[in-house]
């Protein structure tokens, strides 16, 4: 099997939307045609910002499933299909397959803490069961577990493995694996922050959360960077710097749920152990969004 291309651009990690504690699947609608209209690369269905952790199984697939059905092939919808149990990815995986997803996202097991041999493993058996191509995803603050270069290199050898969301925060590990597998994968910003300078050092892409609310300015800022329009897209990166350290005071979805409420675009609802954004930062959230034009 030939190696697949891989998944890049600026993917929004898109947000999963409540009424009164169901989904609100009109909002999601909504969402994805604007997201889509805005000129963003692929939609990240029920990963970390869709609040998989508190979604069950049968809205997981579900919210899934929508989104493939509103996108309607204009972008790829790349699934959050990551468990800490590899059998419980593997059955995510193959749900996420026949809800019509176009690749997967498969954060590295959380809580149980593999080996990085349990790692090169648990991701060996996903790739084997499916013909989608997949991301990896590491995301040490979340997991306490970290997918280190030597195992992502071996991983890079796996025809339908096409790139990793890095969501280390650590640019010189952003660096080291573009130096080592960039040829091989995408290696793809998990963290608005270091969108740009992934670009700058010869990243392919970000599964952003800012693009929830700033979908235009965040499909933009890679369209630049990629046409070696450097000064634009810097430009953009400065324009966003607030706005990204905002979305993060508090835990990821609540501040980014928040600020769509202001723009009337869905409710702010979360999920327990979740609880609504703060006050003082809602206020700091509003009046950043009209510093940058985005009420």
């Amino acid at each position: 099997m030939a190696k697949l291309p891989p998944i890049e651009g600026c993917l929004t990690a898109l947000v999963t939307p409540f009424r009164d504690g169901a989904v609100d699947y009109d909002a999601l609608t909504r969402l994805v045609d604007w997201q889509i209209d805005c000129g963003i690369d692929g939609l990240v269905a029920v990963g970390t910002t869709g609040e998989s952790a508190t979604l069950d199984v049968d809205e997981h697939v579900a919210v899934i499933s929508h989104v493939v059905r509103v996108a309607r092939g204009r972008v790829p919808v790349v699934a959050g299909a990551g468990g800490n149990a590899t059998a419980e990815a593997l059955a995510l995986t193959a749900a996420s397959q026949k809800a019509g997803a176009q690749a997967l996202l498969h954060v590295t097991p959380y809580y149980n803490k593999p080996t990085q041999e349990g790692l090169f493993r648990h991701y060996s058996a996903i790739a084997a069961s499916t013909t989608l191509p997949i991301l990896l995803y590491n995301v040490p603050s979340r997991t306490s577990c970290d997918l280190l270069p030597d195992t992502v290199e071996r991983l890079a050898e796996i025809p339908n493995i096409v790139g990793i969301k890095e969501a280390s925060g650590s640019l010189p590990r952003i660096t080291e694996l573009v130096a080592r597998v960039g040829q091989r994968m995408a290696v793809i910003s998990g963290d608005d922050a270091t969108t740009f300078p992934t670009y700058a050092v010869g990243g392919r892409g970000v599964i952003s959360v800012v693009s929830n609310i700033a979908p235009r300015e965040m499909a933009q800022m890679w369209d630049l960077a990629r046409e070696g329009q450097w000064d634009a897209a810097r430009a953009l990166h400065h324009r966003l710097r607030v706005l990204n350290q905002l979305l993060f005071v508090e835990s990821n979805p609540i501040p980014v749920k928040a600020a769509l409420a202001a723009m009337g675009r869905c409710t702010s609802e979360v999920r327990l152990p979740l609880v609504p954004c703060s006050a003082g930062l809602a206020k700091q959230l509003g009046a950043e969004l009209a510093t940058v034009g985005l009420l």
